[in-house]
């Protein structure tokens, strides 16, 4: 018997075309999001498929989230280690190649693709030196990309953090770039939690098909287990992701 919490109301699409989407989920060791991320999958209407660190086969998924965690346990530095696992390499080839396959990376997840040079910058220590965990209030920059084009630009959205190597860096010339060609995909509102550059909480790549975040947006996909104020922000991610794939919006 399956030991599956059910969803608190029903948020998946009815639409045959977009429940037919296979979206990948990495695990690598010391993963914890995994599960979660699997479930917001689910919750959107695609089919969650789990891919290992270690193998090679993409398994024909349309999309992959790498998900948060402490993988390697963060040893050298968050996501240094990982970047190196032959999973990485395969999807590094399909986000680059021509098919752009879409790619999210959620906190531990964002730093992997820092480190895998698929996107820019690099994530270290919060200024503050400590863990922190709360609900944080985001603004969308940039809704043209495959994992935001659900969102409004400018549109406020809710989404937990949890991190202790969330600050973003990159040099100056790398910001403004990022600044003039509005890849930047969100920033922190109100406070700036962990001393990131331009109060930067995410960031795509070109194309628009590589997005990073810190935040967690598969934790705010239900209705009581997400935060208080709005806590299905996070499913509009998962949505919109599968919203880029059948072509309808972006």
């Amino acid at each position: 018997m399956s030991t599956e919490l059910p969803l608190i109301g029903d948020y998946s699409t009815p639409t045959n075309e977009l429940s037919g989407a296979r979206i990948g989920v990495v695990t690598f060791p010391g993963t914890l999001d995994d599960r979660d991320a699997a479930r917001a999958v689910r919750a959107s209407g695609a089919e969650a498929v789990s891919l290992w660190h270690a193998d090679t086969d993409l398994q024909d998924v349309d999309a992959v989230v790498i998900p948060g965690g402490f993988s390697y346990g963060d040893y050298l530095r968050a996501g240094a280690i990982s970047r190196f696992a032959p999973m990485m390499s395969k999807i590094a080839d399909a986000a680059n190649s021509d098919a752009k396959l879409p790619v999210l990376g959620i906190c531990n997840g964002f730093q992997i693709l820092t480190e895998s040079h698929l996107l820019p910058g690099s994530m270290i220590k919060n200024d503050h030196l400590k863990f922190i965990c709360r609900d944080q209030l985001l603004r969308v920059e940039n809704n043209q990309t495959a994992w935001t084009n659900g969102f409004e630009a400018g549109q406020e959205i809710t989404i937990v953090l949890k991190n202790q190597d969330g600050q973003y860096v990159a040099d100056e010339k790398t910001l403004d770039e990022l600044e003039a060609e509005n890849r930047i995909a969100f920033s922190y509102v109100g406070w700036n939690p962990n001393g990131s550059r331009r109060s930067i909480a995410g960031v795509s790549n070109k194309a628009g098909n590589v997005v990073g975040l810190m935040p967690h947006p598969e934790h705010a996909i239900e209705v009581g287990f997400g935060p208080d104020a709005r806590g299905t922000d996070g499913l509009t991610f998962f949505t919109s992701v599968l919203t880029h794939l059948v072509g309808g919006k972006k």
